[in-house]
C-alpha cells in the first residue's frame, strides 16, 4: 500500500516521502497515529506541489545542518560521572547526558538525535548527531572521573 508520511518514521522515511508499506502496518498504526495519509492521485498533486515551493527552504535547513555539524565538530564536550576505584564507571554515559553537557556548552540537540556507543569506561568516544537529513556531525566526549 503506498502512503505518504506526515512525520519521520524511523527505519521508514521521512518526511513528505511516498513508500510503500504492509496494509495492516499503514491501516493499523500509520494512519490512526498521524504518521501518514493515503497515497491517492490527489494527495500527490498537493505533495508535489508543497514540495516544489519547499525547495529553496530545503537549500537554507541544509546550510544550517551544516553549520551545526561544524558547530558539533569543534565543541568537545566533558561528562563528569563516578567511578569504582578499578576505573569502571557507575552505570553509563546516555545521550541525555551528552545532551546536557552540549547544552551547557551552547548547542542544543535533542538527546533522540545524538548516537553513542556503549560507554562503560573513562576515556574519549565520539557521539554522532543527525542534524538533519543526510547530515550528521561528530562531537568528542571525554568521560572523565568526578
Amino acid at each position: 500500500m503506498e502512503i505518504i508520511l506526515k512525520k519521520d518514521v524511523a527505519n521508514l522515511g521521512y518526511t513528505d516521502e511516498i513508500v510503500n508499506v504492509k496494509t495492516g502496518y499503514a491501516v493499523n498504526y500509520l494512519i490512526p497515529q498521524g504518521y501518514a495519509i493515503l497515497a491517492t492521485p490527489s494527495a500527490k498533486k498537493v505533495l508535489a506541489e508543497n514540495l516544489r515551493q519547499r525547495t529553496h527552504k530545503e537549500a537554507k535547513l541544509v546550510a544550517d545542518a551544516e553549520a551545526l555539524a561544524a558547530k558539533l565538530a569543534a565543541t568537545p564536550v566533558t561528562v563528569a560521572v563516578k567511578v569504582s576505584e578499578s576505573g569502571k564507571i557507575y552505570g553509563s554515559v546516555t545521550t541525555a547526558d551528552v545532551a546536557a553537557a552540549l547544552a551547557e556548552a551552547g548547542v542544543q540537540v535533542d538527546k533522540k538525535d545524538i548516537t553513542i556507543d556503549s560507554v562503560k569506561e573513562l576515556g574519549e568516544y565520539d557521539a554522532t548527531v543527525k542534524c538533519y537529513k543526510g547530515v550528521k556531525g561528530t562531537v568528542k566526549v571525554t568521560v572523565v572521573a568526578e
